[in-house]
């Protein structure tokens, strides 16, 4: 397991998982959020992944995200985590 202290980033204005529209793909650049890291990379949001947003709830929270290239798994993400996730 990569060290999360090793994968954050200082904080930028690039778009993070948050700012996708449904149906959008992207790739995981990095995680903005120290406290957030460890976690989100046990969930399998690790830098180089590809992500999609799959869908939103009707009031925007939580969103749900199929993690992976070959859709491995759908993951589902308060809107606060998805802001820590930074995108290419």
């Amino acid at each position: 397991m990569p060290d999360p202290s090793t994968l954050v980033s200082a904080p930028t204005t690039r778009r993070s998982v948050k700012d996708l529209k449904l149906g959008e793909s992207a790739t995981i650049c990095c995680l903005e959020d120290p406290e957030m890291a460890l976690k989100l990379l046990e969930m399998g949001c690790i830098p180089g992944t590809q992500v999609r947003l799959n869908s939103r709830a009707p009031l925007g929270c939580p969103i749900t995200l199929v993690v992976g290239e070959h859709c491995d798994y759908t993951l589902s993400l308060r809107v606060s985590e998805a802001a820590t996730i930074l995108l290419k």
